[in-house]
């Protein structure tokens, strides 16, 4: 029979268990083990049937059960214990408030994916995992950031095979009811919604949900509301999906409709408004011109509310190619901000800021990565190289500097080790002292556990291929837990290149097939839905894992989440990355595997490029600069098959002295590995300190947060005195500029044979331009002089202003010591100078003798 009407009855839980219901509320569960383990007591096989979702498990009792939960004393005490401990870890001081310095009192972080728990999947790689650590070690840490996000109603896509190995997408809906999300709320119960103009008299509104990440509020954007159009609604239904159009409201939802949500939440809460802006990555750079129409609505010029604006955020970015940037046609961008999205602001001084011009695009091109470098005095890259990287990529925006002076700096990521590493590996390591069999005996467990669940995973993949059950027998020994196991996991884009390990496929059958010395491989990874290349990667990846001889010995896993990686990176010995270098901005998987005790096999690019020392694990060598992409690949596809059957296996499979050299060490079948083991205890020791969240996070309060916070309180005060102060030089300097000139240059008393510890002088005489000298920093650069005249290896050394010669005429005047011997030159430039400007290159202008 149909029913006429469904409803909802809530779960009700008795008093005497109710801090149930505050533990699942706060997703500090997905990793305090403690908390989650609890939930899995209740009802283990439960736990699993719900995807680990406490707030779903506890729909699943009925009354008699819960009843039979509260008569439970034992379990009463733990719940009380751990919710007592909740409690402590969101009021306590931490880390944060013991800062000397005052530090800003809220934080917004805004990025368009979160990875948090694997029920939460509102991520699609490494952009949201690192975002989700961020807030995790916020979080611990006691910083108070206020993240903002949009709720993606399908999330990323579920991944499965064909019969014929090619991948296909599904978007299951998420039920937010079933989720520890909560409506944001007016003290009247009626829903908080913003409010986007659009064109053609269209409007986008949106729901907030907040979702608790331990003591960090993470305010998620829903256009899934009965006010909007179906079009509008749709705007929040899958991550980076569609585009055009979609993809703008996407981004300006994010941006503008998400500071309206922190305005919000600050008012119904009562918590401070943040003080500084955390653009990461160019999606959410709209951020910037919402604050810029706020501040113009409440009087302030376009040039004093950008100088406002820029002075308290920050920008992050995670992409080494121009390719990876969100650009958009301008006039499309100008047809929704002319809809009213930000009145007040100049149009035209918007698409000024996203202009691609000067990073060699078209008039009619609107990069969001250059609006977000533009809206934010302060940036970075994700690691020490791809800072290098995105200072040659967007050096075009800081026309005459030398590209290692644009203002991008780089702070390398982290991963959250309570999210990331085994239990079993925290319970060794937390005695400090053990054995090389209790970590060999440790890591075996490890891959009989992630062995099991392959085994689970690879049948249930072909069944959905369309295989039958009578015939799939043999993945139940599919694997060896006493085999050399590696691991390859992330998005699948061409530049990562997963197929590389096939360029020769008969020599990769051969080291999974030695008979001695054998490896095996678990692999897996989605495509872009629109990315045919990657899917065909996949395809001919899988077409070789299905080959009879050695599907025993290699595996591809679709739908790879976070629920897979919670074993895949503990039980893998070795993890491989072998992307193009320098296109792994920063690759975090790796130390995810670091920190469970695997050793990284990978080309030296993002983090490894800076933390591979030698014991860690092992470089792939890259192919020499200028190689052919063919031959480029060869080079570094043999490097690899050499470095596992050379190096890496033989390690592995290593004897004790005085051992029978025929013997197979096989773990559980022979000695120990000591070198290999070694390098296990010097990767624990030694990696797990750099690759925290938390030092990334610390990184970012003290390199950024307080600096924007001190810069965004002086702009701010006295009625913005500071930005208006700004905005005036950069009128005046910027206008004055094109007058500036240095017209000579001399060295008094430099001798023809100057030695080691000479003082040198030199005289720089200036024409400013009406400038006064207080506008300007004059620098002499000296450095080694290269085969076309040019200064490497430069210092610059500061020239104080030392006559008035009238008529805007200055001479400039500095010495310091020669502290080095060889071939040197110099030169002088001129560049503003400002207090309030945080990096001489930052206006673009300079004048040199050059």
């Amino acid at each position: 029979m149909k029913a006429i009407r469904g409803f909802t009855v809530h779960t009700v839980l008795p008093e005497k268990i109710s801090g149930l219901e505050r533990l699942a509320a706060n997703l500090r569960w997905s990793w305090h083990r403690p908390t989650a383990e609890l939930f899995r007591d209740l009802d283990p096989l439960g736990w699993e049937a719900v995807g680990q979702n406490p707030r779903a498990l506890l729909r699943r009792f009925d009354r008699a059960g819960l009843a039979r939960l509260a008569d439970d004393a034992p379990l009463v005490a733990r719940i009380r214990e751990q919710a007592g401990e909740l409690e402590e870890y969101l009021r306590a001081p931490r880390w944060y408030q013991a800062l000397e310095s005052p530090p800003p009192a809220a934080i917004a972080y805004f990025s368009p994916e979160y990875g948090i728990s694997a029920m939460l999947p509102q991520y699609s790689g490494g952009l949201g995992i690192l975002a989700g650590d961020h807030l995790k070690a916020a979080s611990d840490l006691g910083v108070p950031l206020v993240a903002v996000g949009l709720l993606y109603q399908a999330g990323y896509f579920r991944q499965s095979l064909s019969r014929e190995a090619w991948q296909q997408e599904t978007y299951p809906v998420l039920e937010p009811a079933g989720l520890p999300l909560s409506v944001v709320r007016e003290a009247d119960g009626s829903e908080v919604t913003v409010t986007l103009p659009l064109p053609d008299g269209r409007q986008l509104h949106a729901r907030i949900w907040r979702a608790d990440v331990g003591r960090v509020p993470l305010l998620l954007l829903d256009s899934n509301v009965p006010a909007n159009d179906e079009a509008a609604r749709a705007i929040t239904d899958r991550l980076y999906g569609g585009g055009g159009d979609y993809r703008l409201q996407q981004e300006l939802l994010l941006g503008m409709g998400g500071v309206k949500a922190l305005r919000a939440h600050a008012r119904l809460s009562g918590t401070a408004a943040p003080e500084v802006f955390h653009t990461n990555e160019g999606h959410a750079g709209f951020l910037g011109i919402e604050r810029l129409r706020e501040l113009m609505g409440d009087g302030l010029d376009f040039e004093t509310a950008l100088a406002a604006v820029r002075a308290s955020t920050l920008f992050t970015t995670h992409t080494p190619v121009p390719a990876g940037i969100d650009r958009f046609e301008a006039d499309r961008v100008a047809r929704f901000l002319d809809a009213g999205l930000a009145p007040g602001v100049p149009t035209a001084s918007v698409l000024a800021l996203g202009s691609d011009t000067a990073l060699g695009g078209g008039q009619d091109v609107f990069n969001m990565a250059a609006m977000g470098l533009r809206l934010a005095q302060r940036a970075n890259g994700v690691s020490k190289l791809h800072g290098q990287v995105s200072r040659d990529m967007f050096s075009g925006l800081y026309p005459g500097f030398e590209a290692e002076e644009t203002p991008i700096g780089s702070i390398t990521n982290g991963v959250h080790e309570s999210t990331w590493v085994d239990p079993r590996i925290t319970r060794l390591t937390a005695a400090r002292q053990f054995t090389d069999e209790e970590l060999w005996a440790v890591r075996r467990e490890l891959r009989v556990q992630l062995i099991e669940e392959v085994r689970a995973r690879l049948k249930a993949s072909w069944l959905d291929r369309g295989a039958g059950a009578a015939e799939l027998g043999w993945t139940d020994a599919v694997l060896d837990p006493d085999v050399l196991t590696l691991g390859f996991a992330r998005r699948v884009p061409t530049y990562k290149r997963l197929t590389l390990m096939l360029r020769d496929p008969a020599r990769l059958k051969a080291a999974l097939l030695h008979p001695t010395r054998p490896i095996q491989l678990v692999i897996a990874g989605k495509s872009h839905p629109a990315d045919e290349a990657g899917k065909q990667m996949i395809q001919e990846l899988v077409q070789f894992t299905d080959d009879p001889e050695v599907r025993h010995r290699i595996v591809f896993l679709p739908n790879y989440d976070m629920a897979m990686a919670g074993t895949l990176f503990p039980g893998c010995d070795v993890w491989l990355n072998n992307p193009l270098r320098p296109l792994e901005a920063c690759g975090t998987s790796g130390m995810k595997a670091a920190l469970n005790g695997g050793l990284n096999l990978s080309v030296l690019d993002g983090w490894w490029d800076e933390m591979y020392d030698g014991d860690n694990g092992w470089a792939i060598p890259t192919a020499p600069e200028g190689s052919a992409a063919e031959d480029r690949d060869d080079f570094e596809a043999t490097a690899l098959y050499e470095l596992i059957e050379a190096i890496v296996a033989p390690r592995f499979y290593a004897h004790q002295p005085g051992q029978d050299p025929e013997q197979q060490a096989l773990p559980g079948r022979g000695p120990v590995p000591r070198k290999w083991l070694a390098m296990i205890r010097h990767t624990l020791a030694s990696l797990g300190p750099q690759v925290s969240a938390e030092r990334m996070v610390r990184d970012y309060v003290e390199t950024l947060y307080l600096p924007a916070a001190r810069s965004g309180r002086v702009a701010g005060a006295e009625d913005f005195a500071g930005a208006r102060s700004v905005a005036s030089f950069i009128r005046e300097v910027t206008a004055a500029w094109p007058e500036v000139v240095i017209e000579h240059v001399e060295a008094p008393g430099l001798g023809p044979d100057p030695s080691l510890g000479d003082v040198f002088r030199l005289e720089a005489y200036l024409r400013l331009g009406g400038l006064s000298p207080a506008a300007v920093q004059v620098e002499a650069v000296q450095g080694r002089i290269d085969a076309d005249g040019q200064l490497t290896e430069s210092t610059r050394h500061p020239l104080e202003v030392a006559g008035d010669l009238g008529h805007g005429r200055f001479r400039f005047r500095g010495s310091w010591s020669l502290e080095r011997a060889g071939e040197f030159g110099y030169a002088v430039r001129v560049v503003p100078g400002h207090p309030l400007l945080a990096s001489s290159a930052e206006l673009g202008l300079v004048a040199t003798t050059g």
